[in-house]
């Protein structure tokens, strides 16, 4: 298994995980192909993200999308993880835990001076891999 860069020819496989994976907003092909990815994208590309695909011989089968934010309270940037998938049948094969440890140095690399997870279902994953919870994370949606 291999962690890299997302890439534009990711696209296909990166819907199709992002469809399995929320849970909260159904993803729109059209908005995808059109808005979100290529933003996403971009984004990686001026250093704003890190958008991380895991790929192995059946081709990607999981992605983590972290946004870096410069903050007050943190004297720096952090980088928040907003998306971690993993394809059902390559859970439990460590492919999490490589795109995290990947995000983390990535940040190590950046200087930021925290990665952060909101997080409700995978609580126990990141306590794993020595997240320790600091907040409650509420949300306002506009829809």
């Amino acid at each position: 298994m291999t962690v890299r860069d997302a890439a534009p020819s990711d696209s296909d496989a990166v819907y199709r995980l992002l469809s399995g994976f929320v849970t909260s907003h159904r993803p729109d092909r059209a908005v995808f192909d059109a808005v979100t990815f290529p933003r996403i994208i971009a984004a990686a590309a001026d250093g704003t993200a890190e958008f991380l695909v895991a790929e192995a011989d059946s081709g990607v089968v999981g992605y983590a999308l972290a946004l870096r934010m410069p903050t007050l309270f943190a004297g720096g940037t952090i980088l928040e993880l907003l998306e971690l998938t993993v394809d059902a049948p390559s859970r439990g094969r460590g492919t999490g835990t490589a795109l995290i440890r990947a995000v983390q140095a990535r940040a190590r690399k950046a200087k930021d001076v925290e990665v952060t997870v909101p997080t409700r279902r995978a609580a126990g994953f990141y306590r794993a891999l020595e997240f320790h919870e600091t907040a409650v994370h509420l949300k306002w949606s506009t829809a």
